[in-house]
């Protein structure tokens, strides 16, 4: 995400912030970003119809505007990466009246201008200063995949995507006819691996994570490492030493939290994001079954916690959910932000902001 203005005022946090987004994991930062309430200010298409004097026949055309709306509601849809800003009208312009209704579709290469409603609070501040840190991208590319089926995903710093999945039905192996099985297998591999291909940058290598039952990961390892050196892919070659192969249950997606849950792949994951956010989930639980006191979870049992200094000079850390910040309700989310401001600039404790959309935030939710 780049930014291309802002005019925030650090006294009250009113002002505006304009973003350009350049790749799809930017839309999860506005989805983050915009609020109901807040002014959305962002390029349209809009049919409007215009009456013919004297006549009375009527004529429809579609018409390019910039509009700005008082947001309603948002929809996500993490897959695509489509992010639609539904809100009525705030400033009326010749085609369009004051207080209509209108759907925004936010869109790659497309400025958008946010102005908060509430104004730009601590946690507000801090998901802008994310979406255009540069440095924030693809954490982890991970396959899960069993025979006959995979899931290639990309795990980043804020959610786990599902990039596509391969389905192939593969003749069973029988007595004298192996080489049946073991053809289908090598051409499941061949486009596996070719889809993986669409959707890693091989020009900026991460991890590559493939987990499977059995010994489906390693084998398909294998034929990545040969497919490597006897087409002299370069790049490819360059990927091998990061790849990383692990056992999970089944090759469904679900299997993912288990997998980089599993101490083995924390421990080659450790400078990412999700592994230190996975090692705290760790940590929480071990301490809620000693049942010590020193684990809390629940909206009063932590307010309650952090008002007795457990968090910050106790020691402690504060595990939230972003989902929290995202509520339709303005009380509920200043609650939240009054929270996680009292631990950081009170207490001087840490703070972790879990992803929804990442498999950490899922387990904290969970609770």
């Amino acid at each position: 995400m780049r930014l291309i203005k802002q005019n925030i005022e650090k006294r009250d946090g009113s002002g505006t912030a304009t973003l350009l987004p350049e790749e799809p994991e930017d839309m999860w930062h506005a989805f983050n970003l915009i609020r109901p309430n807040d002014r959305l200010r962002a390029s349209a298409i809009r049919r409007v119809v215009a009456e013919t004097s004297g006549t009375g026949s009527t004529t429809s055309q579609r018409v390019h505007m910039n509009l700005c709306i008082r947001v309603t509601s948002i929809d996500f849809d993490a897959a695509s990466s489509q992010l639609h800003v539904s809100g009525r009208v705030a400033e009326e312009n010749k085609h369009v009246k004051m207080g209509s209704f209108h759907t925004l579709d936010l869109e790659l290469q497309r400025n958008f201008t946010i102005e908060k409603a509430e104004g730009w609070d601590s946690i507000a501040l801090e998901i802008l200063k994310e979406a255009i840190d540069p440095a924030k991208r693809a954490e982890v590319y991970a396959c899960v995949m069993q025979e006959g089926l995979a899931n290639v995903c990309l795990i980043t710093e804020h959610q786990t995507i599902l990039r596509q999945r391969v389905e192939m039905s593969l003749p069973k192996k029988r007595a004298g006819r192996s080489g049946d099985h073991e053809k289908a297998l090598q051409k499941f591999f061949h486009t596996t691996l070719e889809t993986l291909l669409r959707h890693i940058d091989l020009a900026s290598p991460k991890p590559l994570l493939l987990a499977s039952p059995g010994f489906t990961a390693t084998a398909f390892q294998s034929y990545i490492k040969s497919t490597a050196i006897s087409t002299a892919n370069k790049p490819l070659q360059a990927l091998l030493p990061s790849m990383i192969v692990a056992h999970s249950a089944s090759g469904h997606l679900h299997s993912l939290t288990e997998v980089l849950a599993s101490p083995g792949v924390l421990a080659k994951l450790s400078n990412t994001k999700y592994a230190r956010e996975t090692a705290l989930m760790d940590k929480f639980y071990e301490l809620l079954r000693k049942d010590d006191g020193r684990a809390w979870y629940g909206p009063k049992e932590v307010e309650k916690a952090v008002a007795k200094g457990a968090v910050g000079r106790g020691g402690g850390v504060l595990l939230i959910s972003n989902a929290l910040f995202r509520s339709q309700d303005v009380s509920t989310r200043r609650r939240w932000v009054r929270l996680v401001d009292q631990v950081r600039d009170a207490e001087g404790g840490e703070v972790r902001v879990f992803s929804s959309e990442h498999e950490s935030g899922k387990r904290l939710e969970g609770l």
